[in-house]
């Protein structure tokens, strides 16, 4: 495909609506304008999308391996380029590489291979989320308890220094192991700071929103739930607007009930948005790993240690977007919406989730039943199943 092409013949959902008879037209990597198929210049290269769903690739704000690779134990530009295409097979067109608590030397090769692969602009390639190791040992879920730590001066200024050199940047943090006055400083650097693994309750959570924390991580999952008499960090998420969501629909990790409530409950503008969470084995038939010293067992769609808790999760976006869709039964242009427009708008990533003028041209070619079809990113095709090898979403 040259450099300047128009997808025709698809039914383009632009993240506002679902549009017919339009183009998209891509220059540079960038979208130009989505003209009427009669306006389109005489001899311009197209692309034939009859019968499909063009759609904004889907964005992933915490990806923790794929393609056999887990950023902890791999973290290079190597390892980032192979998570990156794994899951490029399943829709996700930006993902955000996340390094889960684990020691000082592997947080600055993290950093190291994300300035570089930013640098070399790795397809897919969003940012970093640096999810621990300033966590809660209470709620820490997967996280190995021996490496949780309050975060120190040092810490902060090593966060500090690198922000900007690769990406976007997001941290997960505890109000246990936390200042608000280190937040402030962390959102004024340029980071989204998210609250997570945390047993914190809802009234110091107002301290932390205040400070700048915009995000919660996967929610409902390591953090305090809401009951009768005590909201907890599940409760102030949905009940205040500048907090967007992440969550992991995969229907082991949030009970379908409960995520439909939360999303009638959700106050905006903050937005629910999907997250896979996901480890190295997508994309591969791998049925265990080690985490930090630890092994993850692979059965009936489910990650686990050995005592049972989940550890990360066996699901890909494609397949959270037809969850929320078919079985919680959301309009299909909502559920591309939050894989792709809501996780944008939470990290402040202007260029990408919405099909227009002036974004970047990351796209999808989805089949009717929401197969994958085609996955473009920069204008770029980078995957295309063959009839024989479709990958299972």
């Amino acid at each position: 495909m040259s450099r300047t092409f128009a997808v025709t013949g698809g039914r383009i959902f632009d993240g506002t609506a679902f549009v017919e008879d339009r183009a998209l037209l891509v220059e540079g990597g960038r979208i130009v304008a989505l003209p009427a198929v009669e306006q389109l210049p005489a001899g311009i290269d197209r692309l034939d999308a009859s019968g499909m769903i063009v759609s904004p690739g889907f964005i992933d704000l915490q990806v923790n391996g794929g393609g056999g690779v887990l950023f902890n134990n791999e973290p290079s530009v190597a390892g980032l380029r192979t998570m990156c295409a794994a899951h490029a097979r399943f829709g996700t067109t930006a993902l955000m590489a996340t390094l889960i608590t684990d020691t000082p030397e592997v947080g600055a090769h993290a950093i190291s291979a994300g300035i570089e692969a930013h640098r070399q602009g790795v397809p897919g390639f969003l940012g970093l989320h640096f999810e621990g190791p300033h966590l809660s040992v209470a709620r820490k879920g997967t996280h190995n308890p021996a490496l949780i730590r309050p975060m120190t001066d040092d810490d902060l200024a090593r966060l500090i220094e690198a922000v900007g050199k690769f990406g976007e940047a997001i941290t997960t943090i505890a109000p246990e192991n936390v200042t608000p006055e280190q937040v402030a400083r962390l959102v004024e650097a340029g980071y989204v700071v998210s609250l997570g693994h945390t047993d914190t309750k809802a009234a110091a959570v107002g301290a932390y929103v205040a400070a700048g924390a915009s995000m919660a991580t996967h929610l409902f999952n390591a953090m305090s739930q809401m009951v009768n008499r005590e909201a907890g960090l599940v409760g102030a998420a949905l009940a205040s607007g500048r907090i967007s969501c992440g969550l992991i629909a995969d229907g082991f990790h949030v009970d379908p009930t409960v995520m439909q409530v939360a999303l009638r409950a959700k106050q905006g503008p903050g937005r629910i948005f999907l997250v896979t969470d996901a480890m190295s084995p997508i994309g591969t038939d791998i049925t265990s790993f080690e985490l930090t010293g630890r092994q993850v067992f692979r059965k009936g769609g489910r990650l686990t240690l050995a005592d049972g808790t989940l550890a990360g999760a066996d699901v890909n976006m494609l397949a959270c977007v037809r969850f929320v869709h078919e079985r919680l039964g959301l309009p299909l242009g909502e559920a591309i919406n939050m894989a792709s427009l809501y996780a944008a708008e939470a990290v402040g990533c202007a260029s990408k989730g919405l099909l227009a003028a002036g974004m970047d041209a990351d796209f999808l070619l989805l089949r009717r039943d929401l197969t994958l079809a085609a996955t473009y990113i920069g204008g770029a095709c980078v995957h295309r199943p063959t009839e024989t090898g479709t990958p299972a979403p």
